[in-house]
């Protein structure tokens, strides 16, 4: 891959509809202006800083989180700019000089991005993203792209679950989820960008025309009730379906009653298509007791010779119901999500933070720790790598954070401890070594070939595979280790007694 190819990739990415439009520079919170004019007025405009962007707690308790939204955050960084009506509404809050406003005229961002790829596994205290540049810049940059990365990693990982609790494992190609989500997001880009986030986390189509324009994901649909209500009967309105879309037909069985009118009816449907040359394709259940329904329903259809039309459930489903109808033996072959999805529900934000990690002193960069009374919230210091570790079953056993400087030695025996309980110790022999942070952007320059969503789902299916069912557990899952490096740990040790000190 070499930056040109690189650069046309992005700018590829920018002819789609949904990032034709320019991000704002204004898509920021207030104080992030108040600290760059801060640091302008106070001459500290372009001291070197270093800030992680990662999240301290798995979202609806899970195991792990799923890496999504990176894509969102390089356009919006290559694209940033303070346009004319930016610059006059920050004029009318009288709360900036008109030198810090021909400075804002004139800004780029010019920084330098290290990220954790789309479709990764990732875990708490790793750093998803590591920025580094003026310190003027970095600021700026810190609401947008924590809400970008925040929202999908979220949807991603919520999406990675209950494809999990549809079967079991993940990515098992028997059964499918699809997201019917959009009339329940919180807005259009919520829809969208989730979406596309749910097919990164192992769904396999949406309802969302816009999202499979965007991002090539394939789309689904059948009929509302509504089209049902519309016709002097359910037999009717079944026919005019079939007529229309003969090769690929689905009805919505439960608009009067399934059992004694909506399956018998889609099995007279479906012998008429069988004489013309055609097969109907399934039903969908959208409320009631999916699982003697679903029962019920197969039981109808295979004795009418019909074994081939699968069954869909859609009705407010998220992967709490799914397990449980499972346990009970329900025979549904896609399953339909919505506003549990799309809104996440029960884990309705991921909590990402963006912290200075490390700053330009007399020349010298040095690393800054946050301090906290709750120990979860004190920072890891420094400029730092993160590297994922794995056994000669290629199975991950833990992920390392270390200062950047340091090198492994896969052939060497390596422990680790546990970074609160350090008596915990496990020693690892025979390793192999993955750097989970690459360069995306230097110097402001793209370097980093965006992929397509079908290689990111890809990824995800790759690396959710690499790890024991454990961890991948919906409820009371394993904890996976995040591990420090003894030297990263004495230097927080150090930074941590100075803090106390200095009180």
């Amino acid at each position: 891959m070499t930056q040109s190819t690189a650069a046309e990739r992005l700018e590829e990415l920018r002819r789609k509809p949904v990032y034709r439009r320019q991000y704002s520079a204004l898509l920021t919170d207030l104080y992030q202006l108040t600290m760059m004019y801060g640091y302008y007025k106070s001459g500290k405009m372009n001291q070197h800083a270093v800030f992680d962007l990662f999240y301290r707690k798995n979202p609806c308790d899970n195991g792990f989180a799923l890496a999504a939204g990176l894509e969102e955050v390089v356009i919006f960084l290559t694209g940033l700019k303070f346009e004319e009506e930016d610059i006059a509404y920050l004029r009318s809050l009288n709360l900036f000089d008109e030198a810090f406003l021909d400075e804002l005229k004139r800004f780029r961002f010019t920084g330098t991005v290290y990220a954790v790829e789309e479709g990764t596994v990732v875990f708490p205290n790793i750093p998803l993203m590591r920025f580094e540049g003026p310190i003027f810049q970095l600021q700026l940059v810190e609401s947008a792209c924590l809400s970008f990365i925040n929202h999908q990693t979220l949807i991603a990982t919520k999406a990675a679950r209950m494809v999990q609790a549809t079967r079991g494992d993940l990515f098992d190609h028997t059964h499918e989820s699809v997201e019917f989500g959009l009339r329940r997001a919180q807005n259009a880009d919520a829809a969208t960008f989730g979406s596309r986030a749910s097919y990164i986390g192992g769904f396999a189509g949406t309802s969302n025309l816009y999202a499979g324009q965007n991002f090539g994901i394939p789309v689904v649909g059948t009929q509302s009730h509504s089209w049902i209500q519309s016709f002097p009967s359910e037999l009717e309105a079944f026919r005019a379906y079939a007529s229309t879309y003969p090769d690929r037909t689905t009805l919505l069985v439960d608009t009067y009653d399934t059992l004694k009118s909506g399956v018998p009816n889609a099995i007279q449907v479906a012998r008429e298509l069988r004489e013309q040359g055609y097969e109907l394709r399934a039903i969908r259940l959208d409320s009631g007791d999916l699982a003697w329904l679903s029962k019920e329903s197969r039981r109808m259809l295979d004795s009418a010779g019909f074994s081939n039309v699968k069954i869909l459930a859609s009705g407010d489903l998220n992967e709490y119901v799914v397990r449980d109808l499972m346990l009970q033996g329900a025979r549904i072959d896609t399953w339909c999500f919505g506003t549990a999805l799309i809104t996440g529900d029960d884990c309705p934000a991921l909590g990402g933070v963006y912290k200075l990690v490390a700053e330009e002193e007399n020349g010298v960069m040095t690393p800054k720790i946050k301090v906290s009374e709750n120990p979860e919230k004190i920072t890891n210091p420094g400029y730092k790598r993160a590297v994922r570790l794995y056994l000669e079953d290629g199975m991950a056993t833990a992920d390392l954070i270390m200062l950047a400087e340091e090198q492994l030695d896969p052939s060497e025996p390596l422990t680790l401890f546990h970074p609160i309980h350090t008596y915990k110790r496990k020693t690892i022999r025979n390793f192999k070594m993955e750097e989970l942070l690459v360069p995306i952007l230097v110097k402001g320059e793209i370097v980093y070939e965006l992929p397509e969503v079908e290689q990111i789902r890809r990824r995800a299916k790759t690396q959710l595979n690499s790890f024991p069912h454990e961890i991948k557990r919906p409820i009371n899952p394993h904890a996976y280790h995040v591990d420090l490096s003894e030297k990263l740990w004495n230097l927080k040790q150090r930074l941590l007694k100075e803090a106390r000190a200095s009180k």
